[in-house]
């Protein structure tokens, strides 16, 4: 996973042009952790012809509306290559959080959330403050695709869906070199400013809770976190991996047992 360039690919949001392998990026991650379900990229177009352009892409039926949720959930579910605009979306919150709709006064408002999710004004408009979204203003399209298809070259950001045991492993391969302490947020419903708005936003790794929404209409399965990080991330990842696998420290996490001592086990991964 050295990231060399093989032909110059396109640039990504962080302007980015390194020809990652995908494919075998992905292949690693099923190797060490057992993902269930296709890691996909996100990239936005700054208009829509470029965004046609990709390889085998699909545009939804115009008179469905869908919910982001859902673009994201037929790419890791279907393998499907899905691109949308405003138009194709069932409200502003989904096109805020990707920052294809501004956060107008009335979306600040919370006036849509109030005694739904919040039992005031107050609550759902400092709610929807608290969201972090993507910048407004610089594109007008986006598609979601599996990973190892390669066909967005270089996504703004990769989505890796996981348990909790396979979300812990993952971030331990991320600090295994350029160790940083990592912090997460909880926007509660709208959890996708928690993970791809976040990411989007501020180019980090950013871990969710996906949200009623995410689960009701994005298939997202009930013990199922997600991380969204941007592809410069995955080499690294998998070299933490790599290196975690080989000291020991492996997904499944075999349970050790709640009676017996710890320092046998303890001594094989640390020595005396």
């Amino acid at each position: 996973m050295s990231g060399e360039e093989k032909e110059s690919p396109g640039a990504n949001c962080w302007n980015d042009t390194t020809a990652y392998d995908y494919g075998a990026i992905v292949d690693a991650l099923v190797r060490y952790l057992r993902i269930r379900t296709l890691p996909v990229g996100m990239k936005r177009f700054r208009t829509e012809a470029e965004m046609l352009a990709v390889p085998r892409i699909r545009r939804p039926d115009r008179n469905e509306k869908l919910a982001t949720d859902q673009v994201v959930a037929q790419a890791r579910w279907l393998g499907w290559t899905l691109g949308i605009t405003m138009e194709n979306l069932m409200g502003d919150q989904c096109g805020v959080v990707v920052g294809l709709h501004p956060r107008s006064r009335d979306w600040l408002s919370g006036r849509e959330m109030h005694g739904v999710w919040f039992g005031t004004l107050e609550d759902s408009a400092a709610h929807q403050a608290a969201m972090t979204c993507a910048p407004y203003g610089d594109y007008v399209a986006l598609a979601v695709s599996p990973l190892a298809s390669g066909r967005l070259d270089n996504p703004d950001i990769c989505l890796i869906y996981a348990t909790p045991g396979q979300m812990l492993t993952l971030i331990n391969g991320l600090q295994y070199t350029d160790y940083r302490k990592y912090t997460f947020t909880a926007a509660g419903e709208s959890a996708c400013a928690d993970s791809w708005g976040r990411a989007l936003a501020t180019g980090e790794p950013c871990v969710s809770i996906p949200c009623y929404a995410e689960r009701k209409f994005g298939g997202v399965l009930d013990d199922e976190l997600l991380i969204a990080l941007p592809p410069a991330y995955l080499p690294g990842l998998i070299e933490g991996l790599t290196a975690l696998d080989r000291n020991g420290l492996r997904y499944p996490i075999a349970n050790h047992g709640i009676q017996k001592s710890p320092l046998d086990s303890i001594q094989k991964s640390y020595g005396s």
